[in-house]
């Protein structure tokens, strides 16, 4: 690794410098409409908060950019001290160059390993998609070039909690069943999502998804300020139909969130979210209740195998079949959980794009 070339990496210090970091994508994926940019305003916000935003650059023209950013949660998980990176794009003639800069700066923060990439946690965002680049990408999940996963095996990565996106047609009629005669013999409830009380719904999911997650080996609790900012603007999207928890004897046991599929618009706006766009948004989202992006679905510990999420999932595509959609996208599900991903296979779904993490050791 050659310290002259790992110090190309730059960080964004400019408002000029951060519109190139953002702009790069306009031309990595010129034409391309499968490509999902993450939202602007989210890389300022991550950028006010002090996460550190690089840029590569060959003749004056940006060529590669990434974050590098550490979590002590995660290190903890992962059980060594690791450098993150995230919204890592690049043109293929520079990636060895962006990844000695990525592991240089790991090795001179004394960190063991390299993991990315993840956005900001592999929890939140991130990944490299390694099949099915016909496909589209979607909100909350990853579209690349196929030279991506190809780069970063050239170099050392190694695939990191390998995983599938999938993609599910909504069937017709009704494929889980539920005896109803547990609904009141165990004292169930099925809530929906309501606009007026996000707020009030937020810290009962939060409670389950931590829970729910936690044996994972990438997962590290999500505080209160995290959940926050991935879901702010939550209610003006929301399809109450598609937000459900299950309580039992009033105690939250089961949740699955479901967003309207907005890709193709976020994508068409390129990331950029502002005010006239969020309007337009708005004023069209009628438009986007064809298609819909299962986000997260989780049993906590004690309650998972008794059947709970089965019932959710028959309410859920009942409101999915009543709301007129006709296509459900799931983001990853490991390779290793495959009772996960059974309910995809029940309702005739396919896996949509391979995916992955990568690591590398730095010792």
């Amino acid at each position: 690794m050659s310290a002259g070339r790992a110090a190309g990496l730059r960080p964004v210090e400019t408002r000029a410098d951060l519109r190139e970091f953002l702009a790069l994508t306009d031309r990595v994926y010129a034409g391309e409409p499968r490509f999902v940019p993450p939202l602007h305003a989210q890389v300022r916000t991550w950028h006010r908060q002090g996460v550190g935003l690089f840029l590569l650059r060959r003749n004056g023209q940006v060529v590669a950019r990434t974050t590098l950013h550490t979590d002590a949660a995660l290190d903890a998980k992962l059980g060594r001290a690791t450098q993150l990176f995230g919204l890592t794009e690049f043109v293929a003639e520079a990636a060895e160059e962006l990844f000695d800069g990525i592991c240089a700066a790991g090795a001179a923060g004394g960190r063991q390993a390299a993991f990315g990439p993840v956005s900001l946690l592999p929890n939140q965002a991130g990944g490299v998609i390694t099949g099915g680049f016909g496909e589209r990408g979607f909100i909350d999940s990853a579209w690349n070039h196929p030279y991506y996963p190809a780069a970063y095996e050239a170099y050392g990565f190694a695939r990191r909690f390998e995983s599938d996106t999938w993609i599910c047609p909504v069937p017709p009629e009704p494929v889980f069943a539920f005896d109803d005669a547990r609904i009141e013999a165990e004292r169930l409830r099925v809530h929906r999502g309501d606009r007026r009380r996000v707020k009030e719904q937020l810290p009962i999911l939060r409670e389950m998804l931590n829970a729910s997650f936690a044996q994972l080996g990438y997962y590290t609790e999500i505080s209160a300020e995290q959940l926050a900012a991935q879901t702010d603007g939550l209610a003006y999207l929301l399809d109450e139909a598609l937000l459900l928890y299950l309580t039992k004897a009033e105690r939250p046991v089961a949740f699955v969130l479901c967003l309207p599929d907005i890709s193709r618009f976020i994508a068409r706006i390129r990331g950029d979210l502002h005010l006239l766009h969020q309007l337009r948004l708005l004023a069209t989202r009628s438009r986007y209740r064809r298609e819909a992006v299962l986000i997260i679905k989780g049993t906590v510990p004690g309650e998972q195998g008794h059947g709970y999420m089965r019932l959710l999932s028959r309410e859920l595509h009942e409101g999915l079949r009543r709301g007129g959609y006709d296509t459900l996208r799931s983001t990853y599900v490991e390779r290793t959980n495959p009772g996960s991903a059974a309910q995809y296979v029940a309702m005739g779904g396919r896996p949509l794009h391979g995916y992955t993490f990568y690591g590398k050791d730095l010792g």
